[in-house]
């Protein structure tokens, strides 16, 4: 049963995805633009909500492990002209080392030590751009000579096809045995380690594979944008934004995450003209969805179809 409906929820995305693929026929560059964003967003999402929804460690420093992966591509791109490839392998390592480095000693403790241990991580990680301005452009930005492509359509079906290949993987990953043992990790690990689970080991893997999708997808993102600044990959502020996507689109469904992030991309452009209070408004609109509806938009569309 569990089988044929991880299948189903597989096959739909497919069609979704397959769908989506066709919005360059008739929608404007600008708005590819946007989607382009909210995907890679999206995968930035899942890989934080594996880690939380299932193995239930809060990880508040999402954009350590994005801004490392970032950094670490385009200062190579920048500093000796690497194919992008070889960027974008070198990023996604340096992401896994560095999420390896912090999840050692974090795993160590509980409780909301975790997620302080994971912030100050950022932090740590912004006070070094800042200081070694040399090498990673400081707070102007680090300008990144190359980029994937100047098509706005090309550009839109690599972070597609990207974020749908993504969510495959962890969607089916989380249905698995090692996702059912990070969920049972993350209602009760002492209970999960009665039962023989080494729940240390779980979790350590859930962290690099969070690492991995999230350093890969902001390799990507750096050639795409052609730069990398503390404010569009490292902040706290995005970082939260990367938090409440998952939790908009529904803890523990993994793709809920992409419909969480496209929701904020696009609630941010449409509340633009309210200047200063686009933000605010924008998150007080997260708030009473997540009061209204607690399991998401994923859970809602997943009760209205089991309704039906």
């Amino acid at each position: 049963m569990l089988k044929s409906q991880t299948l189903r929820i597989l096959l739909i995305g497919l069609a979704v995805v397959v769908a989506a693929s066709f919005l360059p026929l008739g929608v404007s560059g600008y708005v590819l633009g946007l989607l382009t964003v909210a995907y890679y967003f999206g995968v930035f999402s899942m890989a934080w909500d594996l880690l939380f929804g299932f193995a239930g460690e809060v990880n508040f420093g999402p954009t350590f492990l994005i801004g490392t992966g970032a950094y670490t591509a385009g200062i190579l791109d920048n500093l000796y002209g690497l194919p992008i490839w070889v960027c974008v392998l070198a990023g996604t390592l340096a992401a896994v080392v560095g999420g390896l480095i912090l999840a050692l000693p974090a795993l160590r403790v509980r409780g909301p030590y975790f997620g302080l241990t994971t912030l100050v991580a950022v932090l740590m990680l912004q006070n070094f751009i800042v200081v070694d301005a040399g090498l990673t452009g400081g707070e102007i930005g680090l300008t990144v000579p190359d980029v994937l492509t100047i098509s706005e359509v090309v550009n839109y079906q690599i972070a597609l096809w990207f974020m749908a290949v993504s969510g495959a993987i962890l969607f089916a990953l989380s249905r698995s045995p090692v996702g059912l043992i990070l969920q049972a990790s993350g209602q009760d690990d002492v209970q999960a380690g009665a039962l023989g689970f080494n729940v240390t080991k779980h979790k350590l893997f859930a962290f690099i594979i969070s690492a991995f999708f999230s350093g890969l997808a902001g390799a990507l993102l750096v050639f795409y944008f052609g730069s990398a600044s503390i404010g569009t990959l490292i902040d706290v502020t995005v970082g939260v934004q990367i938090i409440i996507a998952a939790v908009l689109g529904g803890r523990r469904t993994i793709l809920g995450a992409v419909l969480g992030a496209v929701f904020l991309i696009a609630m941010s452009e449409v509340l633009r003209p309210l200047g200063d209070l686009s933000n605010f408004t924008v998150f007080a609109l997260a708030l009473v969805v997540v009061l209204v509806f607690p399991n998401g938009f994923f859970g809602l569309l997943t009760r209205h179809k089991e309704s039906v």
